[in-house]
Parts: structure tokens; C-alpha cells; sequence
């Protein structure tokens, strides 16, 4: 689809890049001429997916960093600058979530969601821009959000109100930073087959038909699919791209909220359990 050369000499740090959509992206961008730098928390998690990147020859590298701690991202990012040279590529990728009744919510659970996935990315977003800025650096920043940040959506409202704010700070720092040699965008995609996912939320080939249904392309958009479109929103292809969010979903939102549909469809025992399974 691309040129192989499309990323090459770009040094791009991707959160949550360890594992699911996150790595995806690194293989894609790897492939591209990239360097990759995946943070998570989950060392384990690093190793194994460096050792695949570096299988495959990509030039790869892992930091173990808490997105939700303002003081270890600063810290990786002086690791990084000094042992590999300053990224011009962040995307925020990394998040949390949980299916729940709002008014079951925790103020844990909810600052558990909110401090992942919108002060990490602010968090992130600040100190990398710092970072590059001071070194006169022309960089991107890719956001990860979803098309309930504007629809909203029943039974993740953490989710929905944490990306609403990350959705808000795309745009309102693509403004600012744009001047300043800065592009900030955002992917909305919908939903893919993940793994981790399906066994956590114990997602059944139930709710995969119904979402399929609610889906005007009646399919599920793939990781690589979405991959694809961050390699060319970072590429220099889209350089006149700017707080701009690009939808990857079949029109699956134009065609009204999914969760609720599937929910609605399997009944409240099988949402109960639902819940259960997600908060483990």
C-alpha cells in the first residue's frame, strides 16, 4: 500500500504499544522504515513484543513507564532522548475500560479510566511537545479516541467522557501547536477483534453479530486497517492534516449506538455478567 520508505528516519513512541491495536501499529510503522520505542507498564508484555519486532527486523525499543505518573514519563523521555535521540512521533494509544451502569461507577473506577486514558495523554502529549519544541523539532502526535468521545454512549461513561477529552485537547492543541511545527490528529476506530478484549469483556460471537448488523459495511474493521491509516495520518502524506478525526468504523455510528443495541438484544442477566467479567 505504501512506499517502503514512507517512516524511515522517524522515531515514533507509541503507548500501550505492547500489545493489541498498539502493536499493530508498530509492526506497520516498522515496516515503513520506522524506529519504534513501545511503552506500557507491563514488562513482561515489553519483552515479548520487542523480541517480535526485532524478529521481523524492525529497529525497536521498550521503556516500562506509567502514563498516569507525570514524573515517569518525564523521566522515559529523558531516557529515550539520551539513548536513542529525541522521537518526532507520539501516539497516545494507551488506555483502560469497563462496561458499568453509571450509577454504579466507583469515583475509583472513574478516576481509574480518566487518569489513563485523558491525563495520560495530556500528560505525554506536554512533555513530548516541551521536548521537541526546545529543539526546534517538527513532530506529530496521534490520538486514539472513539465516536462515543462526541455521541456518548451508555455504559461507558468513564470511557466516553475520558476520550470526549482527549478529542478536545486534539483540537485545541493542533491550534496552538500547529505554529509551532506541531500536528496533532485522532483515529476514532470502531470495533476490531482484540484478544484481550473478547476474553476480558467475554465479548461472544452474539455481540460480534449484532455489531456486525448495526455495521452499514457489515463487517469489524481490522487492526491493520486502522494501522494503515496511522501510518499515512503521521507520514509526511498527510502534512496539511491538522485536529482533524478520522473515522474507521464502516459507518457503524451514523447508524445509531451499538452498545446499547447490544445490550438492548441480550438481555439484562447476559449485561450483568458482562459487567462482571470487565471489572476483573
Amino acid at each position: 500500500m505504501f512506499n517502503n520508505n514512507l517512516l524511515k528516519n522517524r522515531r515514533i513512541i507509541i503507548t500501550g504499544g505492547a500489545t493489541g491495536l498498539g502493536f499493530s501499529m508498530a509492526e506497520t510503522f516498522g515496516s515503513l522504515g520506522a524506529s519504534i520505542i513501545i511503552i506500557s507498564r507491563n514488562e513482561e508484555n515489553l519483552k515479548n513484543a520487542e523480541k517480535n519486532l526485532r524478529d521481523l527486523n524492525i529497529d525497536s525499543y521498550y521503556y516500562k513507564c506509567d502514563i498516569r505518573d507525570y514524573e515517569s514519563i518525564s523521566k522515559t523521555l529523558g531516557d529515550i532522548e539520551n539513548s536513542i535521540g529525541i522521537p518526532d512521533t507520539l501516539v497516545n494509544n494507551a488506555a483502560g475500560n469497563f462496561i458499568s451502569k453509571t450509577d454504579d461507577i466507583s469515583r475509583n473506577g472513574f478516576d481509574a479510566i480518566v487518569n489513563i486514558v485523558l491525563h495520560g495523554t495530556f500528560y505525554f502529549s506536554q512533555l513530548f511537545g516541551k521536548m521537541i519544541m526546545k529543539n526546534n523539532i517538527r513532530g506529530t502526535i496521534l490520538n486514539i479516541v472513539a465516536s462515543y468521545a462526541w455521541t456518548g454512549s451508555p455504559y461507558l461513561a468513564a470511557s466516553a467522557a475520558a476520550k470526549a477529552g482527549v478529542l478536545a485537547l486534539t483540537r485545541s492543541m493542533a491550534v496552538e501547536w500547529g505554529p509551532k511545527g506541531i500536528r496533532i490528529v485522532a483515529i476514532a476506530p470502531g470495533l476490531f477483534y482484540s484478544e484481550n478484549t473478547w476474553r476480558n469483556f467475554g465479548i461472544s460471537e452474539d455481540i460480534e453479530k449484532i455489531a456486525v448488523e448495526k455495521t452499514p459495511l457489515k463487517r469489524l474493521v481490522t487492526k491493520s486497517e486502522v494501522s494503515n491509516l496511522a501510518a499515512y495520518l503521521i507520514s509526511d502524506m498527510a502534512s496539511f492534516i491538522n485536529g482533524e478525526v478520522i473515522t474507521i468504523d464502516g459507518g457503524a455510528w451514523l447508524s445509531g449506538n451499538i452498545i446499547n443495541d447490544i445490550f438492548s438484544g441480550l438481555g439484562e442477566d447476559f449485561f450483568e455478567n458482562l459487567m462482571k467479567k470487565s471489572r476483573k
